[in-house]
């Protein structure tokens, strides 16, 4: 109970200090988390917001869903020693999933410096309020009062913390938790390439080019046991981003992430908030909490890794098109040689009304390769459809259909001859 009084506190408005203001006003910087904030990727190096003392932005997102789904497979049965078929999928109906929420602070720290803390307030996978991670952000350095670091910085960006990692473009589009503004479907991709990891990144911009160097720990959580096993994981990016006229914009990326030990990679992995698609494909023994990737697949890399990913991004007035061409190829720690795994998705959006404040999309995900022990190649495909309406900047209504199926999966796999498919129905509010 206590680790929920302090965001509910702060949600009130408890002054945090003589000298902070806390205000709903815009940050140096910074992706706002309502409708704006769409289709932004790094964070642009002009300043549209003036410094003028230290501030706390106070924001937050909060999520529901209405499920229509059903599943079916073919797997042959499978007893355990309870005479339970571990292969029965489980019976599931239509009904309201669990309630996703966010708290988000922002903090103004100096001319150019910023601190992001979210805290997921009820998640899935999570009932209990926890941290997703923070970084701070430094676009400039002017306590150092020095010229040429001033002249560094028009083109710098600093990051370092327990953060969301910057490999691909995919993130920026996804939902995370109870924030879904930013993704105009309901579920991610089927292997959702996101993690939080403690490092640091610099980024280089300039007239529309773009440059990334990182390191990080290359897990989702430090430690100092089994030195030998953790390695550091490095990542990056380089691209072009810019408006060829005012009604045509050009974003092409390429990322690529790496590393050569870890106690456990969560590269595909690191999304502990859970699933949208709730206990489909899970058997009748799963829970909403332990079985939380509902839907997504992990390759289970989880020793060595070593992921490439193009991510090409157009938008011409409303519509918009943004693929992801990956391929990640590595190992878990009891395997004595390296899989592959390739992911294809292709999303085409398009925003129409006042203000684009209705959209219609289309999304295909498709992925494939080698499952560990059995030498077998499969294959997960998906089609979704969605729509939506931002009823006010901070308020958004989706609608999606999804469609979902496995191939070539052993038939002793729960997952051989598998399916779920029906409509998903969401509401969400972002400030």
């Amino acid at each position: 109970m206590k680790n929920f009084l302090l965001p509910l506190g702060l949600l009130l408005g408890i002054q945090l200090s003589a000298s902070a203001q806390v205000t709903l006003s815009d940050m140096q910087n910074w992706r706002p988390n309502d409708k704006r904030g769409i289709n932004v990727f790094e964070t642009a190096k002009g300043d549209t917001t003036s410094f003028d003392g230290l501030k706390v932005r106070l924001g937050g997102s909060f999520t529901q869903q209405f499920q229509m789904l059903e599943h079916s497979n073919k797997a042959t049965p499978l007893y355990d020693a309870s005479d339970r078929n571990l292969n029965q999928l489980m019976k599931i109906g239509n009904g309201f999933n669990l309630a996703t929420a966010n708290l988000n602070l922002d903090v103004a720290l100096a001319d150019g410096i910023r601190l992001n803390l979210i805290t997921y307030l009820s998640s899935r996978h999570h009932p209990e309020t926890w941290v997703k991670g923070g970084y701070i952000q430094i676009d400039k350095l002017g306590f150092l009062n020095s010229p040429i670091a001033d002249k560094i910085m028009e083109n710098v960006t600093l990051r370092v913390g327990h953060m969301e990692i910057n490999y691909g473009d995919a993130h920026y589009r996804r939902t995370d938790n109870a924030q879904a503004f930013y993704n105009p479907f309901v579920g991610n991709y089927i292997m959702d390439a996101f993690t939080t990891e403690i490092g640091g990144e610099v980024i280089y911009q300039k007239n529309g080019f773009l440059a990334l160097a990182a390191i990080t720990g290359g897990e989702i959580q430090g430690g100092v046991t089994k030195p030998d096993q953790r390695k550091p994981s490095f990542y990056g990016k380089v691209g072009y981003d810019s408006y060829l006229n005012e009604d045509l914009r050009v974003r092409l990326t390429g990322s690529v992430y790496t590393t050569n030990g870890s106690v456990n990679n969560t590269l595909y992995g690191g999304d502990r908030a859970g699933s949208r698609y709730y206990l489909v494909m899970e058997n009748q023994l799963a829970t909403t909490a332990a079985q939380f990737t509902s839907g997504r697949f992990n390759p289970g890399f989880g020793d060595k890794i070593t992921a490439v990913v193009i991510n090409p991004f157009v938008k011409y007035n409303g519509l918009e098109l943004f693929a992801n061409l990956e391929r990640a190829t590595g190992q878990s720690a009891t395997e004595t040689s390296s899989r592959t795994w390739d992911q294809v998705g292709v999303d085409a959006v398009y925003r129409f009304g006042g203000a684009e404040n209705l959209y219609v999309a289309g999304r295909f995900n498709k992925v494939n390769g080698k499952l560990p022990v059995l030498n077998r190649a499969v294959t997960i495909e998906r089609t979704q459809f969605g729509a939506g309406w931002f009823v006010t900047r901070n308020v958004l209504a989706k609608l999606e259909y999804v469609n979902q199926q496995y191939y070539n999966f052993a038939e002793t796999d729960i997952r051989h001859g598998g399916k779920f498919d029906g409509l998903m129905v969401e509401g969400v509010i972002a400030f």
